[in-house]
């Protein structure tokens, strides 16, 4: 009977075979109605003509040809099928179900056909026997190769995805420029999982702090772009282009919703917010479009813009799980956007305050010749605290500054305007260097007081230095700052072109800013005519990976060339030593020293006593005589008169009264008290008390220094503008 059986079965499996396309028809068919929600995946339906007609040919072959079971593999269009079917995300209980069922069909089928050719049903119930036995052996065999490779591209679509998350996490957010993160994110994403990505931000999120939720249609701006296609044909906007999508459209209701969407285009066409004219949707139904993911990009409640994800080349359409992967990408690029947008912002914010605090000309002197240069750093640490400052002082004198508050951002910048403030405050009561810095060691550590806890510690370095042009000497304390580089004048050496000597000067250096308790030393050196005093901070010779020792020689055979103008020696010096943007911020100044021409200073020793005063005010007349100051002689007499006066009556000796000539007439009266006069309201019968507010009447400036040998009184005055200014 057996022997019958199989020859049964071959003659069943021969009458099937020319009728083998219309068994998979209606193979299909059953499983269409049964399971119809496979049909909108276009790639499984297409794949399951296939794998059905495998199947049928297998059964045949098996039946026709007596083939063992346990030999017999499933078809590769059935392994095929099943990656399928894990890549689009459908339940492995879906795959199964359609094995099954596919296979139960086809055993009805071939049943059916064997009660046609025979009317034995002894024969028919012995084939239906082993024909079941046979196809659930098939299907048990069959079911673990297929399962096998459902769980394999799961695993492997897993992998990837793993891989893409970690990807993500290392080279998105690598920088805080806003558009290079937008490109990063595009990057990542394409090839891989998508075929082509797009980053559009809302334009108010480029021009302003504030990110309101747009309404109606906004602009956005394609910040980035990134395609599988060369020159990124698939994309209708081009990067940098702004557009807006018309309201009503899926990627307008993703902006105004804040939730992603996920777009199947179908045969008939691509949306109208995708294509706006035929050949457009012509290109995209060639390049075969076929899914696309809306990611809205928000950050701290505020929506940026828009990512879209679009698969033409990849077979596999966008699933629920490929937008939880893809939403959990364009969240974390979104952060470091707006990160990225947030440092841009406050970046600019405190360079525009940096710039405004710091000296907006350079303004001439008598004593120097000064040229200036600030850089911001190039790092993603921010905008610094350094800062310089060129400060006329009384007696022709100037101070220069050099500051830098340690930390970075609006804070630092901030920090600087308030000290900077401060040294120009204490330089106005001409406050010897030491002084100033005790003075402004206070500052800080008041500051440091008033500062919330979360502000960080507020410190700072700085050097100030007064420079003399008549007695050439340059007085100089530091807290916490490095030296500045001192070139005398060039001497040249008969045929030998002339060379600077450049010396970086060695002297006590104090604490920085804001440690208290700790005194500061004031040095004085004596600097010739033409002399270069360059004072900087430490991000010009400082770096992560320079020498600072190369950075110093760079800098001296900068400064031992030929004579240059200051600000021709700011560009050389940076061009040396910062060839790109600096790790840190740098302030540069330069300084030439001038000399007061002698004749442009008369000094006259005075006796305290009160007969000297005549003396004083003829002293007074014949130098003003001299210099061809007559129409200022009345005024000036009158105050070097109540100056003299004041010194001999409450002073000591010596006593000293010096008249010098530069852009203003100064008079000065010197005396050994410590003691500082001051304007007082004289009463109706008051004797005296007038004298001082005569000279701050008379002068446009007047004040009081103190040295350690005692005090200068000095008063200063506009000359005539139909003078020629020496």
């Amino acid at each position: 009977m057996g022997t019958d059986v199989d020859v049964f079965l071959s003659r069943l499996a021969q009458e099937l075979r020319p009728r083998a396309a219309q068994s998979v028809d209606v193979l299909l068919q059953r499983l269409r109605s049964e399971l119809p929600e496979l049909w909108t995946y276009e790639d499984v339906a297409a794949l399951a003509l296939e794998e059905t007609t495998a199947h049928v040919n297998v059964f045949l072959d098996m039946f026709e040809h007596g083939l063992d079971v346990i030999e017999v593999e499933a078809p590769p269009e059935a392994l095929e099928l099943s990656r399928r079917f894990a890549q689009s995300g459908i339940p492995l209980s879906k795959l199964l179900r359609t094995y099954r069922l596919g296979h139960m069909s086809l055993l009805q089928l071939m049943q059916a056909e064997a009660a046609r050719l025979t009317s034995d049903w002894e024969l028919i119930n012995a084939a239906s026997i082993k024909l079941i036995a046979i196809a659930f052996e098939y299907v048990d065999r069959g079911s673990e190769e297929v399962v096998a490779a459902y769980q394999e591209e799961r695993d492997r679509r897993l992998q990837r995805k793993l891989i893409l998350i970690n990807e993500a996490s290392k080279r998105i957010g690598t920088t805080l420029d806003t558009a290079r993160t937008a490109q990063e994110l595009a990057d990542v994403g394409t090839g891989e999982f998508a075929d082509l990505i797009t980053v559009d931000l809302l334009d108010s999120v480029l021009r302003e702090e504030g990110t309101p939720p747009p309404a109606g249609a906004p602009t956005l701006c394609r910040i980035a772009q990134r395609s599988v296609l060369s020159g990124c044909p698939d994309s209708a906007v081009a990067t940098g282009e702004r557009h807006t999508y018309p309201a009503g459209s899926e990627p307008a209701h993703a902006l105004a919703t804040g939730q992603s969407l996920l777009c199947r285009v179908t045969a008939s066409g691509a949306p109208a917010w995708l294509a706006a004219s035929s050949d457009r949707r012509d290109f995209l139904h060639t390049v075969g479009l076929h899914s696309i993911l809306l990611l809205p990009l928000q950050a701290r409640g505020d929506t940026l813009g828009l990512a879209q994800f679009f698969r033409h080349r990849t077979a596999a359409p966008f699933d629920e799980d490929d937008l939880l992967l893809a939403q959990e990408i364009a969240a974390r690029a979104a952060v470091y956007i707006d990160n990225a947008r947030r440092y841009t912002h406050e970046r600019a914010t405190a360079l525009t305050l940096q710039r405004s605090l710091l000296p907006q000309r350079v303004v001439e002197q008598s004593a120097v010749v000064t040229a200036a240069r600030y850089l911001p750093s190039g790092s993603r640490a921010g905008v610094g605290g350094d800062w310089y400052d060129v400060i006329p002082l009384s007696g022709a004198r100037v101070a220069l500054v050099v500051g830098d508050v340690v930390g970075r951002g609006l804070h630092a910048a901030a920090t600087m305007g308030r000290l900077r403030t401060a040294v120009r405050a204490f330089a106005d009561i001409d406050l010897m260097p030491d002084e100033l810095l005790t003075h402004l060691d206070d500052v800080v550590i008041r500051l440091q007081r008033e500062e919330a806890r979360d502000a960080g510690e507020t410190s700072a370095t700085c050097l100030y230095a007064i420079y003399d042009p008549v007695s050439r000497l340059c007085s100089l304390a530091s807290a916490g700052h490095v030296l500045p580089a001192v070139a005398t004048p060039p001497a040249a050496d008969g045929d030998a072109p002339a060379s600077r000597s450049v010396d970086f000067l060695e002297m006590p250096i104090g604490p920085p800013l804001g440690l208290g308790g700790l005194p500061f030393e004031t040095t004085q050196f004596e600097l010739s005519e033409g002399s270069l005093l360059t004072l900087f901070t430490d991000g010009l010779i400082e770096s992560r990976t320079g020498d600072v020792d190369v950075a110093r020689t760079v800098l001296r055979d900068v400064l031992a060339r030929a004579p240059m103008p200051p600000e021709e020696i700011c560009d050389r010096l940076l061009a040396a030593l910062l060839p790109s943007r600096p790790a840190d911020d740098v302030a540069l100044l330069v300084a030439r020293t001038r000399a007061l021409d002698p004749g442009h200073v008369a000094t006259l020793p005075l006796p305290s006593d009160p007969a000297a005063v005549a003396g004083a005010r003829s002293f007074t007349s014949d130098t003003l005589t001299t210099w061809g100051l007559e129409e200022l002689a009345f005024a000036t007499e009158l105050m070097v008169s109540e100056l003299v006066t004041n010194s001999i009556r409450y002073g000591k000796s010596p006593i000293h009264l010096r008249l010098i000539l530069q852009d203003t007439l100064t008079c000065e009266v010197f005396d050994a008290s410590s003691t500082a006069p001051h304007l007082r309201r004289a009463r109706t019968f008051d004797e005296g008390g007038r004298g001082l507010l005569l000279v701050a009447q008379l002068a446009e400036r007047w004040g009081t220094r103190h040295s350690r040998e005692g005090k200068v009184i000095w008063a200063e005055q506009a000359l005539p503008d139909n003078l020629i200014r020496r």
